[in-house]
């Protein structure tokens, strides 16, 4: 199968991952439908072939015409709304998962693909998590809504694949950055970026220990169309970078000796990272194996993410 010809509707259009999804796909020759809630920010950042149905996920979905495949992109990111206001992230995750299924089985689709997140997983402490790797997650913890939703909403997809034969996969995505991230973007990786830019010391809120992986923009975009393409009805797929696998510590580091240009430091500024949503510590290293089987393998290492984002702010 491939998107060349193929009608492609991608929710969640306008943010980092939807936005650089629906470029590839249009250079792909893919016939993209772009949901939005926003028309002036999707003529701002979305090619002119692109064409857009202001809509959102938590309401009926109301597209005109066949579509092939879906994209489900659209979904809360913010960790600080994931501790102050749990219940509509609850409410955005499987509400909209529950509306982009139903059109999707209305429409009778050859494919649609769920973006989800390595948070499924809990908090391991495991150095190769594949995608039948779980460990609990509290769910008497509101900071838990978020990877408690993408559960239920991966459950929901992978019941619609064996239920109804629905073609449905999972792309679980660690972090993933490069050009196009807001410049007052407000995650870890973000941050660091604007100290070493604007020659500021890089605080860390916290000791700095947790470890996970990353993923460059466009390898994440490659992947979400390979499983699109090629993925099994059913099946969750890691999406990221293992060779990038290190600590919080060891990235601000980095972007402090590569991008810093000798005026910042790492230095300590005390654990704030409850209250704004961060996780407590954890290592977790994807596996991506299942993901290679379908002729996908990462290009970008972790310099080259903070050399693309950096650009792109200039």
């Amino acid at each position: 199968m491939s998107v060349d010809g193929k009608r492609v509707l991608v929710t969640g259009a306008t943010g980092l991952v939807g936005s650089a999804l629906c470029r590839e796909l249009v250079r792909r020759g893919a016939k993209v439908v772009a949901l939005v809630r926003s028309p002036e920010k999707a003529k701002a950042r979305l090619p002119a072939e692109v064409e857009t149905v202001v809509g959102d996920v938590c309401a009926r979905i109301d597209v005109s015409g066949a579509v092939d495949y879906v994209v489900h992109a659209a979904g809360p990111t913010s960790s600080r709304d994931f501790v102050e206001r749990p219940v509509e992230v609850i409410d955005a995750v499987f509400g909209g998962a529950r509306n982009v299924l139903d059109f999707a089985l209305d429409r009778g689709v050859e494919g649609l693909v769920f973006l989800s997140t390595m948070e499924v997983y809990g908090l391991t402490d495991s150095e190769r998590v594949a995608e039948d790797g779980y460990a609990p997650l509290d769910t008497m913890c509101a900071r838990s809504s978020y990877p408690e939703a993408k559960r239920l909403a991966e459950c929901l997809f992978a019941s619609a694949a064996k239920e109804h034969g629905l073609r449905a996969m999972v792309a679980r995505l660690t972090q993933t950055f490069g050009a196009g991230v807001a410049r007052d973007d407000r995650r870890v990786f973000a941050e660091f970026a604007r100290a070493a830019a604007e020659g500021r010391d890089i605080v860390l809120k916290s000791s700095g220990a947790t470890a996970r992986c990353y993923c460059a923009l466009p390898d994440a975009v490659a992947a979400i169309i390979a499983i699109l393409e090629r993925g099994e009805a059913g099946k969750a797929y890691n999406v990221a970078n293992p060779s990038t696998f290190c600590t919080i510590r060891e990235m601000a580091e980095l972007v402090a000796s590569e991008f810093g240009g000798g005026k910042c430091k790492v230095v300590l500024g005390g654990d704030s990272a409850a209250e704004r949503g961060y996780l407590p510590e954890f290592r977790m290293n994807l596996n991506v194996d299942r993901l290679k089987e379908l002729g996908w393998s990462p290009t970008l290492g972790l310099k080259e993410m903070f050399g693309q984002l950096l650009e792109g702010w200039r």
